[in-house]
């Protein structure tokens, strides 16, 4: 049991690596348009509001759960805090919320 879990990470590693690699081995000389170039660097931000616009609203029964964690975390970025505070604001915020209702 033990080997097989061990190939599957392995497996796992492989199939996640060679979608990263090929693009980067395949193309490696070609050079996109701008407009292109401009498309793709807002694909992460697009995705991440993606991701995270969808749990704000059903991440909990009430609404204002997700409302005020978001503006929570919003204004610790916003402030100029790293990742990691930003996490933490948001939680402390929930926490008493959840303790006041």
């Amino acid at each position: 049991m033990h080997s097989t879990i061990v190939w599957m990470i392995i497996g796992m590693g492989i199939v996640t690596y060679i979608p990263r690699m090929l693009p980067l081995v395949v193309f490696h000389n070609v050079k996109l348009p701008p407009f292109l170039q401009g498309v793709l660097k807002n694909v992460p931000y697009a995705t991440l509001g993606a991701l995270i616009v969808p749990g704000i609203f059903f991440i909990h029964e009430d609404i204002w759960f997700g409302i005020l964690g978001f503006l929570s975390a919003f204004v610790a970025a916003w402030l100029g805090a790293n990742v990691i505070l930003v996490v933490l604001t948001s939680v402390a915020v929930l926490s008493i919320y959840a303790i006041l209702i």
